[in-house]
């Protein structure tokens, strides 16, 4: 039998033996106090350092995560999102209808015309440069074996060459090749397939109908400079945008706003489905005040008389004195507008009689005699004549050295306002002009702020861009830009419309309206209204008054009653022969040593109810009444012949 004292004992010395070894252990640091003895042999030591470079080390690691991803969702999310978008998402430009162009019958001067065109997007293409070579090798073999201009392709080629090498419109849309006839493009469209970035659209293509005829002031569509493609982000870079003419003045309303479509495509470029499409809104279209059938009689008549004569050059301007809305805008020589749009305008560039230059608008030309009835109606205003004024016209008169003569030798005799201005009587605008005696004349001043009033020194305002300013002359100009004195003699001239004076023919139009209606200077306008091509609503363009009232009603009167009498028995007598009554100031204006001179005529009819207003110019023509008399007479006739 076991003895249980013995067991006490002997489990007591198991127990002293234990302690003692923990307390050897604990000395040794190799024991951890909740665990058993036996366990807390087999613990590894870790000292105080080796845990803080432990928390360290994880602190960066945590660390560096974070900034990872603030880099990539917060910094770059956006440019991440929209490559990642772009993988999937292929987002092709509708582009919008251009607005048409019409004239006020509703015959179509401007139309958009279909055809194929191949455009290229570099950034579907493989990032690898020998899957793109396989792709542009087999592209261009297919140009060869369809007999491409060599021209097109070497074109074609280096421009997608420079694409890829200085990434200059990577992400945008080109057009490599326009106007693709059918059967060509049948064939493309059966192997677009094998070219990744290539697509075969259908486009349209301005044209202009009348040609030569309405080119100056329609204008054409170009392509867009660098310039215009920063100032428009809208557009892309082989959009078209207005050059000149209507289509420039106009390209907000005509344009219209593209739409566009998203399309999800896989991983091979082939379509999925649509996502969002956004249609096109077409632009609005202008319907105008011009008659295009008056102004293809202007255009006869001019083009007639200018083979005729001595000039090469011209214009006619007819508008509507009652709110001044242009019936008839005509230059020549012309072009076509056409041309520019093919890209192929070369031989109008250098022509050496500036077919492009619009000279309706923008030539700058001596008045001669036309600017008698503001000078008339300035000495009337500024009470220096009245009605009865009387000026002894001998054929001229000395001052000093110098001899100041009137065109009819011998003079025109005792002569008032009215004679002045009928048979433009260069002796008496001397008088009023610059005075004699003791005649007090209106000096140059006074003529300079009453030309201004009405129209001159400063554009119309019409709604082309291009217009020129033209200039009266003053002794401050004169010392500015001659750097010389101011002589009698150059008021004299500027009576007369003669030295430093220059107009436009738009002017001279719109100044002679503002006498036949009374005081009222309108802006000029071609665009009549606009018409959205959908819904069919109408915006009406209203008339803009410039200034009204500015001269008063007695002394239009007396300048009306010598421009009547300029037809009934002056220098417009011609003109008599109409079933109208007409009123109106022939012009000849001297250009320097010249022979030839400017011919001029301005007027309107009927007389006392006045619908039209027509001026008339010939550069180097002759004489305005036997040259551009006969041209207001012919046009005058036809269009109240018409109306009739």
């Amino acid at each position: 039998m076991v003895n249980p004292f013995l067991i006490q004992a002997e489990d007591k010395n198991i127990k002293d033996r234990k302690v003692a070894e923990i307390s050897l252990r604990q000395e040794e640091g190799n024991y951890l106090p909740d665990q058993e003895p036996e366990k807390a042999a087999l613990a590894l030591p870790i000292k105080k350092g080796q845990l803080y470079l432990f928390f360290i080390l994880v602190f960066c690691l945590i660390f560096v995560i974070f900034v990872r991803l603030f880099w990539l969702q917060i910094i770059k999310g956006e440019e991440y999102l929209n490559l990642a978008e772009g993988n999937r998402i292929k987002t092709i430009s509708i582009k919008a209808d251009r607005g048409l162009i019409y004239d006020c019958s509703g015959n179509l001067l401007v139309k958009n015309k279909p055809y194929f065109s191949l455009i290229f997007l570099p950034q579907e293409l493989p990032k690898e440069q020998e899957k793109r070579k396989v792709i542009f090798d087999d592209f261009f073999l297919f140009l060869k074996n369809n007999s491409i201009s060599e021209d097109l392709f070497l074109e074609n080629k280096q421009r997608m060459e420079k694409i890829f090498e200085e990434k200059i419109d990577y992400d945008r849309e080109s057009e490599l090749w326009k106007d693709i006839d059918y059967f060509t493009a049948m064939k493309l469209d059966l192997n677009i397939g094998n070219w990744p970035g290539f697509y075969l659209r259908i486009k349209a293509q301005r044209e202009y109908l009348k040609n030569e005829l309405a080119a100056h002031f329609l204008g054409y569509l170009g392509k867009l400079s660098q310039e215009e493609i920063d100032a428009n982000p809208d557009y892309l870079v082989d959009d078209f945008i207005g050059k000149e003419g209507l289509e420039l003045f106009y390209e907000k309303e005509l344009r219209g706003q593209d739409g566009k479509r998203e399309i999800e495509v896989n991983s091979i470029g082939d379509e999925e489905r649509i996502i969002s499409q956004k249609n096109p809104k077409t632009g609005q279209d202008l319907i105008l005040s011009l008659d295009f059938d008056l102004q293809n009689k202007v255009s006869q008549v001019l083009k007639k008389y200018i083979n005729s004569t001595t000039s090469q050059a011209g214009s006619v301007v007819i508008l509507n004195p009652q709110n001044g809305e242009i019936l008839s805008l005509f230059s020549w020589p012309s072009y076509d507008n056409n041309s520019f749009v093919k890209g192929t305008p070369e031989k109008y560039l250098n022509d050496p009689q500036r077919p492009l230059f619009f000279r309706a608008i923008s030539g700058e030309y001596p008045s001669g005699s036309v600017i008698k009835p503001i000078i008339a109606a300035a000495g009337l205003m500024e009470g220096l004549i009245d009605a009865q004024t009387k000026i002894l016209s001998q054929g001229g008169f000395w001052v000093k050295e110098w001899f100041f003569t009137d065109w009819k030798q011998g003079g025109h005799g005792i002569t008032d306002v009215v004679k002045a201005l009928a048979e433009s009587v260069n002796t008496f605008f001397y008088y009023l002009g610059g005075g004699f005696g003791n005649f007090e004349g209106l000096g140059p001043e006074r003529i300079y702020s009453y030309a201004k009033l009405f129209g001159l020194t400063e554009p119309t305002g019409i709604d082309l861009y291009g217009e020129s300013k033209g200039l009266v002359a003053t002794p401050k100009w004169k010392r500015e830009n001659k750097k010389e004195d101011w002589y009698i003699g150059d008021t004299y001239h500027l009576a007369i419309g003669q030295g430093d004076i220059l107009v436009t023919p738009i002017q001279v139009a719109n100044y002679t309206a503002a006498i036949a209606n009374n005081g009222t200077l309108f802006q000029p306008r071609l665009v009549k209204y606009f018409q959205d091509p959908d819904l069919k609503t109408k915006i009406e363009t209203a008339s803009k008054i410039i200034r009204k009232d500015f001269i008063d009603q007695e002394t239009l009167d007396i300048v009306k009653k010598g421009l009547r009498a300029a037809v009934e028995w002056g220098s417009a007598r011609r003109l008599s022969l109409l079933p109208v009554e007409v009123a109106g100031k022939t012009g000849t204006a001297q250009i320097g040593t010249s022979k030839n001179s400017h011919a001029w005529f301005t007027g309107f009819a009927p007389f006392d109810n006045p619908e039209i207003v027509i001026t008339v110019l010939l550069e180097n023509g002759g004489g305005g009444d036997t040259v551009a008399v006969p041209v207001a007479f012919e046009i005058l006739d036809y269009y109240f012949s018409k109306t009739k």
